[in-house]
Parts: C-alpha cells; structure tokens; sequence
C-alpha cells in the first residue's frame, strides 16, 4: 500500500474514469491486495473478504462465465439479488461485458419483477433460488406462465459461472461512459414502479459526490447493510473505490444480531436511512455509557425525513457523527451533510450540493425563486439520470432548461444548505424505500369491504415515515382490520415492505369543492 494511493489528488484522479469497469480496474492496479469487501456471516470462522485485485480478477472469470452461458453486450440482465460478496461481483461481470443490467431489490415480488422483466425486455433473469422464505425459482415460473417473459434464468447466490477471461470481448471503451447501461426502480407517483435510465457516468458522479461530503479514507471501514440492489449499492461502491476503504456486507440486517459483524470488523462508518439510526440508539439504550459499537465514528445516510431531535439524540447517546443528505433514484447525491458543518446544519438541513449539482427552487410555473423563498426543487447535473423508460414521462419530468422536476419542496439558505419541506409526489419514504400510494389505493378500491379509500405518509421516528391507509366503507360492510388488509393486500401481490402499518376507517374522507380531490394533508393532520 501506497500513501499516494490513497491521497485526495488520487481520488480525483480515479474519479475522473468514464466507465465503472474503468474504475475498478484502475483502483486495483494501486491498491491490489487492500480489503474491498467483508462478508459478516453470522458465524465469524464463516465471515469472507475480497481485495481490489480479487474482487476484479473474479469479475472478470464471472464476466467470461456469463459470456459462456450466452449472455451478450447487447443483452440487458435483471438480476434480484441479497447484499452479497457474489452479487456485487455479478453486477460488475456484467459492467465488464458492457451489458445493460437492472438490478430488483429482494423485497419485490410477482408483480414488480414482471414488470422489471417485461419493459425492459430484459433476456436474462438472476436470483439466489429460495432466499429467506421466498422461492425464487418459483417466481420466475409464475412470471413465464402468466406474463409471457421470455427471460432466462439463472441462479446466482453462493456460486457464479466462470471461465477463461480471454474468451470474452473487450471491456465497453473508456469513453463510452455516456450510454444508459442501468435501470433502477422507483415507485414515484404512479401505480406501478418506474425504470430510472442511468449512465456509469451519472452513477460514478453520485458516489464522488458522497465520497468528497464524507471525507472518509484509507483507515475508515465502512458497511452495506441496505439492499445492494437499491441505487446506494453502486453509491458506495464508488466511493470504496476511489478512496481505497473496505465495506462490511450484512446479507441480513437485524440488531442486535449484527452488531458482532459490526464490531469484530472495527467500523467506523455506519447508516443507510433515518430507521437505522432508530435502531442502533434503541440498543444503544439498552446499556448506556457502553458504547455500542467502539470505533464508530459517523452515523451517515439519506432518502427518509431525519427529525432533527433524532440527530441530537443520536451525537448525544452513540457519541457519534450524523450526517443525512438527500437523494433519490434518479439522482442518488443531490447533497450531503458534511463533518464540517455545525450542529444545527446537521439538525436541520439536508447538506449542500457539491460542485457540479445545481439546484434551482422554483414556483410551480418554473420561475426561479430567490434565495431563501420556498418552492419547488429542481435538479441538474452529471448525476442526474437520463429520465425513465417511459418517454412521456421523461419529457414530463424535466423542464425547458433540463432541470429534473423533483417533487419536492423545500429552500436554500444562505450558506448553500437545502432545507425540504415537503412533497408534491404522492408518495410514502418508508426506511428510504419510495412507495406509490396510489399503488396500495388500487388494490384496496377492489377489496368487497372497501369503498374508497387514501394512503398517506405519517412521521415515524424509527421508519422516516409509515405507511396508513384511509378507508371508507360500503354501507353495511363489517368493520376492516388491520390484518385483514395486509392479508388482502399480501395476496394481491404487494410487497411486504409496502404493506400499511397503520388502519384508519372513517365515515368519508375529506375532499375540496371543485374537483372532488381527497385532501390528504387533512388526513396528515388527523392522523399524524
């Protein structure tokens, strides 16, 4: 290991690689035998680490594996996969290979893989097999009877095809970093996910971003305890590689169960939305003035509200830095607490954008608005996605200066930082995830016990938000539960992380005088 390998200077150097394959293959010819990856298995004689060199060299052999078994440049790959050493392999044969890839977070089920599958014409389909009560296998049968999808599949959990790396093409040009070889999901507001149209570039530009805000370096060890499927995964990736660090993997994210992975690896950063930082000052709780984790020294992450007494309790209690920022699958760092900002920045703002992120607050007509004036927040720069599969919704989603609309409202104050102060979207953050409310509306429009019904947003301290459903109920029908609905819903098809965790049942909802809209900020006020 060299000191020059892990400067700033070096970092911006690499930072400056047009594709991701570009990246890992430069940061492994600097730092060949460093730890990049660290498997925490629940018993520790289990627990795996790959270097920079090995974790390039098996994405490699991966890549001529797949090349093998038919897979093609041309080609776009689903994969749904846990937060594993071979998944995070996986996704890079396929960057190898120059493959267009969308990645399905573990937690989707029957109807959003058929989508993922059928808009993206996707040729191949991997998934771990039977994974945590889920039969994939089973699954992707269901799919192909019922939908038609023609993908291939493949099972990808403990073990990766591999063959000679010189029996494959060569890897996609350096400058060819511009093409959309990624599709993410988000919910957004409409009733069915949306396929998020990314670049290397945008998404080398996202973990720069997060890696400059966080300062982090060569004696940090950090953690992936989110779904590597979720567009964080290749955030952090990004940031490992430019600055030379190792992450601790958890397949299963459970206190105080990984608390022993998190410790015998001595990390230093940890977090991934406001519900992890609930959960580790909950057991930090349950024995004060014993440090929960004793090289932790930064708590950071996004893409839930961050109520600024949680940041308070946080610093006070886990002895800990917390930095939230604030980003969005289309455009994962949009800004980021810093070390360097004062408490009450850290409390009340979402960070600054770093260089090469504008952000524009508007009035609804797109007017700019000065600085300080509250209105809606629009986004542009090089981590910014490329829009959707759906073209009208991406001429629908940036304005006439490519500015991405994002839905949100908030202010910028003086000092750069972004304040948000609410949404435009119709959508739920439930532990960082977007879900459609309009989604889980639809389903319960067709339950016999339901005759109208709203899914709002409300604050949770643990969850950023939880998801409640409103309902008015046919004239005679017998009372709705709680259970009930989730069993209906579950059955529907709704995946378990989307499912509501609270059940109001009321005479009518309350709507305006014109169009009839439901007014679901008074259903925030009622019942939040």
């Amino acid at each position: 290991m060299t000191a020059l390998a892990h400067r700033p200077d070096a970092a911006h150097a690499l930072g400056a690689s047009h594709t991701l394959w570009e990246l890992v293959d430069r940061r492994a010819g600097l730092t060949p035998y460093d730890p990049v990856l660290i498997q925490a298995a629940e018993d520790p004689a289990d627990d795996r680490t790959l270097t920079f060199r090995g974790l390039r060299d098996r994405a490699e052999r991966t890549a001529a594996g797949l090349y093998a078994h038919g897979v093609r440049p041309h080609h776009t790959v689903a994969w749904q996969l846990p937060t594993r050493i071979e998944t995070v392999v996986l996704s890079l044969a396929l960057a190898r290979l120059g493959v267009r890839q969308t990645p399905v977070i573990p937690g989707y089920r029957d109807r959003e893989v058929a989508l993922a599958l059928r808009a993206t014409g996707a040729a191949w389909y991997a998934h771990p097999g039977h994974w945590r009560g889920t039969d994939y296998t089973a699954l992707a049968a269901r799919i192909a009877r019922s939908d038609g999808t023609a993908a291939q599949t493949l099972t990808a959990y403990d073990s990766l095809p591999e063959a000679d790396p010189g029996t494959v093409p060569l890897p996609p040009p350096p400058d060819d970093g511009t093409r959309v070889r990624w599709i993410y999901w988000t919910s957004g507001t409409t009733s069915a996910p949306r396929g998020v149209r990314h670049t290397d570039r945008s998404l080398i530009a996202g973990g720069s971003c997060l890696a400059h805000a966080l300062r982090l370096g060569p004696d940090d060890v950090g953690s992936i305890a989110f779904p590597y499927a979720h567009i964080g995964g290749p955030d952090y990736l990004v940031m490992l590689l430019l600055y030379g660090f190792p992450a601790v993997l958890f397949e299963k994210f459970a206190l105080p169960d990984a608390l022993d992975g998190y410790r015998r690896h001595k990390v230093t950063t940890a977090g991934g939305s406001t519900a992890f930082y609930s959960m580790f000052l909950a057991e930090q709780r349950k024995q004060p003035g014993i440090p929960l984790i004793p090289t932790l020294r930064l708590l950071a992450g996004g893409g839930a509200p961050k109520p600024a007494e949680l940041y308070h309790e946080v610093v006070a209690e886990l002895g800990c830095l917390l930095t939230h920022g604030y980003g969005m699958t289309e455009a994962p760092m949009i800004t980021m607490g810093s070390p360097d900002d004062t408490p009450e920045e850290l409390a009340t703002t979402e960070g600054r954008p770093p260089a090469g992120m504008e952000i524009r607050v508007t009035a609804p007509d797109g007017t700019p608005l000065p600085p300080g004036a509250e209105g809606q927040v629009r986004l542009r720069g090089e981590a910014v996605c490329q829009g959707y599969l759906d073209e009208e919704e991406t001429a629908a989603a940036f304005d006439a200066d490519g500015f991405l609309i994002t839905g949100d409202l908030g202010r910028v104050l003086a000092s750069g930082h972004l304040v948000l102060t609410g949404r435009t979207k119709d959508i739920v953050i439930r532990k960082g995830e977007n879900i459609s409310a309009k989604e889980i509306e639809h389903l319960l429009y067709q339950h016999p016990g339901v005759a109208d019904a709203a899914v709002v947003g409300l604050p949770d301290a643990e969850r950023g938000e939880r998801v409640c459903a409103v309902v008015e109920q046919p004239a005679g029908a017998p009372p709705l539960t709680l259970p009930e609905v989730t069993a209906y819903l579950r059955e529907a098809g709704l995946a378990p992380y989307k499912l509501p965790e609270q059940l109001e049942v009321v005479d009518a909802l309350p709507r305006n005088e014109t169009l009839r809209k439901v007014l679901k900020y008074k259903l925030r006020e009622r019942f939040g």
